[in-house]
């Protein structure tokens, strides 16, 4: 049986939370967006918010055990759409120097973000089946980079290097919290950012892009524009922004800034008021998440607690790194806001993903009757 009733609501305080974030983050694309040529981004942005509550309402529906059972069918899946973005006539070809997307008419569909999600229910699934050899053996590490390697070799060859980033850390954080030692992960991790580090340092592109942000003044004549344009228009919002819609640095200074940079567009309308909203909106979201996390695993049902504390993480990540790299603490990378960037794909996994926390925390609350059920 697909859909599964608990007797219990969604806590409507993270619910909110996340409601709210979504609607600030649709009036957010329209005020960055609003000077675009095209249909307007805040119509488009609104059609996948659409989607991702349709699919996050049959979500908070579904058991967990649903999503335990057909997890490998998922990451499969997944990494046959991430083949598919290099197929002529179904991939979307060469975007902004990147074979990323699959054509779906609506939008360009980006497999990458769903990979996200299929990694910590599949990852989820494999601790429970691989407990003994993850905790005790190499062996279980050895497999463990098996299933990252297979996404991450895809992910690095359209070269999306963030995605590859969040969902291999993601990936060693479960492995982490499911009892593996110190000594393996951090060998493990050892491996996989040395290949990371040799996939940037053999492309003179993205390793000039690397050290111009470390070895270049940033205000110098060689400094990174688009991180000293950020940098400016949140200086220009001080405390409480130029106001809605009257930033300048999205007209000519600052490129994605709907999408990546729409940080920076909150501090210059917003100011810091506005950035610690979204900030604290966040951390109320993620620290609720990894809460129901840890119940979950009083309640010995292993497999929503390491989905739960996947998801958080995910979120952590991709959260901390995109405000970082817009206030100028890091490199600029294609990481988007979850919530608030535009982005199809990116706001339907998202919403998804946070569907099937609140759907942990409703089996959580449900009576004992039920929760024998419950995985």
């Amino acid at each position: 049986m697909i859909f599964n009733k608990t007797g219990q609501y969604p806590d409507k305080k993270l619910l909110i939370t996340i409601l709210v974030l979504v609607v600030f983050g649709l009036i957010m694309t329209f005020s960055a967006s609003a000077h675009l040529e095209g249909t307007p981004k805040v119509i488009k942005q609104g059609i996948y918010i659409g989607l991702g509550l349709i699919a996050g309402f049959f979500v908070l529906k579904t058991p967990i055990s649903f999503f335990k059972k057909h997890s490998g069918i998922a990451f499969i899946v997944t990494l046959i759409l991430l083949t598919l973005v290099f197929i002529p006539y179904i991939g979307a070809g060469k975007i902004g120097g990147a074979y990323r997307w699959i054509n779906v008419g609506l939008f360009n569909f980006q497999p990458s973000e769903m990979m996200k999600l299929a990694m910590v229910l599949f990852m989820a699934g494999f601790l429970i089946r691989q407990e003994k050899e993850v905790t005790d053996s190499l062996t279980g590490i050895g497999k463990t980079l098996l299933i990252v390697a297979s996404s991450g070799l895809l992910t690095m060859m359209e070269t999306d290097l963030g995605a590859t980033i969040i969902i291999t850390l993601t990936a060693l954080s479960m492995l982490f919290i499911a009892g593996s030692y110190i000594k393996e992960l951090l060998m493990a991790g050892a491996g996989i950012l040395g290949g990371l580090a040799l996939y940037v340092f053999f492309d003179p592109t993205r390793l000039d892009r690397w050290l111009s942000f470390w070895m270049n003044d940033l205000w110098g004549k060689d400094g990174v524009h688009q991180t000293q344009q950020a940098l400016i228009g949140i200086g220009r919002g001080d405390w409480t922004g130029t106001g809605l819609g009257a930033g300048i640095q999205k007209y000519t200074k600052l490129p994605e800034s709907h999408t990546d940079m729409i940080f920076a567009i909150i501090g210059e309308e917003l100011g810091v008021i506005g950035m610690l909203f979204v900030l604290f909106s966040f951390a109320y979201i993620i620290n609720k998440g990894f809460n129901i996390a840890k119940e979950a695993l009083k309640h010995g049902r292993k497999y929503s607690s390491y989905v739960a504390f996947g998801i958080c993480t995910w979120f952590s990540m991709q959260t901390g790194v995109n405000i970082a790299m817009n206030l100028g603490l890091i490199p600029i990378k294609g990481f988007t806001l979850p919530l608030i960037s535009y982005g199809g794909s990116s706001m339907i996994f998202s919403i998804i993903a946070l569907a099937i926390i609140l759907r942990i925390d409703m089996e959580n609350s449900a009576p004992y009757s039920k929760q024998k059920d419950y995985v």
